[in-house]
Protein backbone atom coordinates (compact mmCIF):
# COMPACT_ATOMS: atom_id res chain seq x y z
CA UNK A 1 0.00 0.00 0.00
CA UNK A 2 1.30 3.57 -1.18
CA UNK A 3 0.53 6.49 1.13
CA UNK A 4 1.00 9.92 1.20
CA UNK A 5 2.78 11.94 3.38
CA UNK A 6 -0.53 13.58 4.97
CA UNK A 7 -1.30 10.05 5.95
CA UNK A 8 2.16 9.27 7.52
CA UNK A 9 1.58 12.57 9.54
CA UNK A 10 -1.55 11.22 11.47
CA UNK A 11 0.56 8.57 12.79
CA UNK A 12 2.39 9.85 16.01
CA UNK A 13 6.02 7.99 16.38
CA UNK A 14 8.06 9.38 19.95
CA UNK A 15 10.85 8.13 21.84
CA UNK A 16 10.66 7.23 25.47
CA UNK A 17 12.73 5.72 28.27
CA UNK A 18 12.02 2.62 29.78
CA UNK A 19 11.82 3.13 33.77
CA UNK A 20 10.32 0.13 34.67
CA UNK A 21 9.94 -3.92 33.68
CA UNK A 22 8.50 -6.54 34.60
CA UNK A 23 7.68 -10.30 33.97
CA UNK A 24 4.23 -10.70 32.34
CA UNK A 25 3.43 -14.67 33.08
CA UNK A 26 -0.28 -14.22 31.84
CA UNK A 27 0.62 -13.03 28.25
CA UNK A 28 -0.12 -15.62 25.51
CA UNK A 29 3.69 -15.80 24.00
CA UNK A 30 6.69 -14.93 26.63
CA UNK A 31 6.60 -10.61 27.31
CA UNK A 32 7.45 -7.93 29.45
CA UNK A 33 5.07 -5.31 30.98
CA UNK A 34 7.22 -1.88 30.57
CA UNK A 35 6.57 1.41 31.97
CA UNK A 36 7.93 3.98 29.49
CA UNK A 37 8.61 7.49 30.15
CA UNK A 38 7.90 10.45 27.59
CA UNK A 39 8.67 13.38 28.99
CA UNK A 40 6.49 15.77 29.02
CA UNK A 41 3.78 13.03 27.19
CA UNK A 42 3.82 11.30 30.50
CA UNK A 43 4.48 7.52 31.22
CA UNK A 44 2.60 5.18 29.67
CA UNK A 45 2.43 1.44 29.17
CA UNK A 46 3.30 -1.13 26.84
CA UNK A 47 3.16 -4.92 26.45
CA UNK A 48 6.09 -6.19 24.30
CA UNK A 49 7.77 -9.85 23.25
CA UNK A 50 10.98 -9.52 23.61
CA UNK A 51 12.06 -10.92 26.42
CA UNK A 52 14.40 -13.54 23.97
CA UNK A 53 17.16 -11.09 23.19
CA UNK A 54 16.18 -8.71 26.21
CA UNK A 55 16.98 -9.35 29.87
CA UNK A 56 14.68 -6.83 32.30
CA UNK A 57 18.12 -4.85 33.68
CA UNK A 58 19.10 -4.33 30.30
CA UNK A 59 16.08 -2.91 29.40
CA UNK A 60 15.63 -0.51 32.31
CA UNK A 61 16.69 3.08 30.89
CA UNK A 62 16.69 2.28 27.05
CA UNK A 63 15.24 4.66 24.69
CA UNK A 64 12.77 2.93 22.23
CA UNK A 65 10.39 3.80 19.15
CA UNK A 66 7.53 4.01 19.84
CA UNK A 67 3.55 4.70 18.40
CA UNK A 68 1.21 7.05 20.76
CA UNK A 69 -1.74 7.91 19.47
CA UNK A 70 -3.18 4.00 18.90
CA UNK A 71 -6.14 3.43 20.92
CA UNK A 72 -5.35 1.70 24.09
CA UNK A 73 -5.43 -2.48 24.01
CA UNK A 74 -6.10 -4.91 26.38
CA UNK A 75 -3.96 -7.74 26.63
CA UNK A 76 -4.77 -9.89 28.99
CA UNK A 77 -5.01 -8.30 32.57
CA UNK A 78 -3.00 -5.44 30.97
CA UNK A 79 -3.72 -2.61 29.07
CA UNK A 80 -0.78 -1.31 27.06
CA UNK A 81 -1.02 2.42 25.84
CA UNK A 82 1.71 2.43 23.51
CA UNK A 83 2.77 0.40 20.45
CA UNK A 84 6.97 -0.36 20.95
CA UNK A 85 8.43 -0.82 17.77
CA UNK A 86 10.81 -3.06 16.52
CA UNK A 87 11.78 -5.37 13.69
CA UNK A 88 11.39 -9.56 13.73
CA UNK A 89 14.24 -11.66 12.84
CA UNK A 90 13.74 -14.79 10.82
CA UNK A 91 14.20 -16.34 14.43
CA UNK A 92 11.07 -14.70 15.43
CA UNK A 93 12.87 -12.63 17.62
CA UNK A 94 12.26 -9.34 18.09
CA UNK A 95 15.01 -6.26 17.67
CA UNK A 96 13.67 -3.02 20.06
CA UNK A 97 13.60 0.19 17.51
CA UNK A 98 15.82 2.17 19.37
CA UNK A 99 17.53 5.68 18.34
CA UNK A 100 21.36 5.81 18.03
CA UNK A 101 22.36 8.90 20.20
CA UNK A 102 20.39 10.89 22.91
CA UNK A 103 17.32 12.81 22.19
CA UNK A 104 14.95 14.64 24.32
CA UNK A 105 12.18 12.12 26.25
CA UNK A 106 9.06 12.60 23.94
CA UNK A 107 10.77 13.44 21.25
CA UNK A 108 8.56 13.04 17.37
CA UNK A 109 9.81 10.81 14.44
CA UNK A 110 10.49 12.98 11.73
Amino acid sequence: MIIDYDYFEKVDIRVGKIVEVDDFPEAKKPAYKLRIDFGEFGVKASSAQITTLYSKEELLGKLVVCVTNFPPRQVGPFMSEVLTTGFYREDGAVVLAMPEREVPLGARLA
